[in-house]
């Protein structure tokens, strides 16, 4: 048996062969279905066909990968086990939840039923011992190595769904908004729904309150109606019947742009021109089955369905859409040959209303990281989720997933993106590394975004004892001046900062620091510091 290390070092390469597979984030995604694809190594573990599948088979390269992807195996039952002989089933799920990844996952269905097939055929009573683990985990390897790795977009999924539910909650005890009440249908709704689901680019997937019941995706299903679209007729067509610039006018306006053709897909008239083009040579429930198989698809095959009640009534109510419809006729908005009245059935079948959002759905994008949707009917009076905006402008503030937080420092804001440590480390050497180069500028951009000015490195060592051995005065004075840093932190060795800047014989810095000390009075930096946060929030809420 090959030893922890070198099963550790088989596991490092394996990361870097993924890497070099180009398994790209989007094939990972659980909402492609049955279009996800996998990399080599797995297609190989699973004696599917790859693109070099017609070239001699290598007798050498076989084995080589057959053993890698056996220590791979070994290596996440040990990670697992935790030094135990058998691996209960239900601990090894708990574990693959931890990392974001459910059962369910369209993924890790062979690995799934392969497991359920070991219960039933042995004894074991639902433990797995080495062999029946690699058994099992065999065609979903590099998968399952990625999650225990931590290498998707969000490492430790845990802490950052924790954050998630805490926000969930905190949005649930509003009570503000009222149901669309224009729609019957709609008006039916239990104003009580609250609900949030997301899954990340990796498939990762969380949910969270009511999320297992039905809902009609209204205007959420413009963004996704467009990417039909595009993905069926590319991007030059489409645009040629629809602009992609904001109007500056409310989304159901009779308004069209200076080339004579609405301003984008997210608005009605433009949804409705975008409805037009999918499939115009199909009739109407050639269309729809399309549509719906398009949608289930993206859905990962998970549940999808059509209520034919809403359609009725969006058909009986939507008098505006079918104005702005006859508008785009008249404008010959439309391809040629389309029927304009079988585009607006589209329309509505697919689920657009005359109101944005008005079954009280909020689709939110985090771009390369993750989707989420948001559900709870009170709306607010510009006719949105009042939770669900609520829910939305919290995790931005609290996440630095604004387009605009990654363009200066903000320590502020959590990103779920790295580990823990990276976090922490990047900090400490940012700020370390400042006060070694003297580099005081960068010390006020970190004190500014709320950084703490205390952190230790390894040695125990702060920003003040480096800036103390290195001579630099003027970090000293900001340090002890307007930080209010602890000069008598003891580093490994048992030195505080003064005994550094009195080793290397900085005098000058040695005055400022002996006057430091004899003022210092820790219950007053914390009050000042206190109020020094609170300053600091303030002119962060106005930047």
């Amino acid at each position: 048996m090959r030893s922890i290390k070198a099963l550790q070092n088989a596991l490092s390469g394996a990361g870097s062969y993924c890497r070099r597979g180009g398994w790209g984030h989007l094939s990972r995604s659980p909402l492609l279905g049955g279009g996800v694809r996998h990399h080599f190594s797995e297609a190989a573990a699973q004696g599917r066909e790859t693109p070099h599948s017609h070239q001699p088979p290598h007798q050498d390269h076989d084995s080589s990968e057959s053993g890698m992807l056996s220590r791979l195996g070994d290596l996440l039952f040990y990670t697992i086990a935790e030094g135990q002989e058998r691996i209960p089933i239900h601990k090894f799920t708990t574990a693959l939840k931890a990392t974001g990844l459910q059962t369910s996952d369209p993924r890790l269905r062979d690995c799934m039923s392969q497991m359920r097939r070991m219960v039933r055929e042995t004894s074991s009573g639902g433990l797995l011992d080495r062999d029946l683990f690699r058994k099992c985990v065999s065609r979903n390897i590099v998968l399952l190595t990625q999650a225990f790795r931590k290498k998707f977009v969000i490492p430790d999924f845990e802490e950052f769904t924790s954050h998630v539910d805490r926000i969930f909650e905190d949005a649930k005890e509003l009570t503000g908004g009222k149901v669309a009440a224009y729609i019957p249908q709609l008006a039916k709704s239990n104003p009580d729904l609250w609900g949030v689901s997301l899954c990340t680019v990796d498939g990762q997937r969380h949910s969270v309150g009511h999320t297992k019941i039905p809902f009609c995706l209204q205007s959420c299903v413009k963004p996704l109606t467009y990417a039909i679209s595009i993905s069926t007729l590319g991007t030059d067509y489409v645009h040629k019947f629809v602009g992609k610039e904001p109007s500056g006018l409310r989304y159901n306006k009779l308004s069209l742009n200076e080339e004579g053709i609405p301003h984008n897909p997210m608005v009605n008239a433009g949804a409705i021109v975008v409805s037009s083009l999918i499939k115009m040579d199909c009739n109407k429930a050639e269309k729809f089955d399309f549509v719906l198989q398009y949608l289930n698809k993206m859905a990962g095959n998970e549940y999808m369905g059509f209520s034919n009640a809403t359609f009725q009534s969006e058909k009986e109510t939507g008098d505006r859409n079918y104005a702005i419809g006859y508008y785009l006729k008249e404008k010959k908005c439309f391809p040629k040959g389309v029927d304009m009245m079988a585009a607006l059935d589209l329309y509505f079948q697919v689920g657009l209303p005359a109101k944005s959002a008005v079954s009280g759905a909020i689709l939110l994008v985090v771009p390369n990281i993750m989707g989420m949707m948001c559900l709870s009917p009170p709306l607010d009076k510009l006719g949105n989720s009042y939770r669900g905006v609520s829910f939305c402008q919290k995790l931005v503030s609290l996440f630095n997933f604004h387009n605009y937080d990654n363009l200066r420092h903000c320590a502020r804001k959590l990103d779920p993106r790295r580990e823990g440590g990276e976090v922490r480390n990047k900090t400490v050497v940012n700020l370390l590394f400042a006060a070694y180069s003297g580099d005081v500028s960068a010390l006020r951009r970190f004190a500014l975004s709320a950084m703490d000015m205390e952190q230790k490195d390894y040695d125990s060592r702060t920003a003040l004892h480096v800036a103390a051995a290195e001579g630099h005065t003027e970090v000293v004075k900001f340090l002890i001046e307007a930080c209010k840093v602890n000069p008598f932190v003891k580093d490994r060795w048992g030195n505080i900062p003064l005994d550094d800047a009195v080793q290397f014989n900085h005098l000058e810095v040695v005055k400022l620091l002996q006057g430091y000390q004899d003022s210092y009075t820790p219950s007053e930096t914390q009050a000042e510091a206190t109020a020094e946060a609170l300053s600091k929030e303030n002119l962060e809420s106005m930047v």
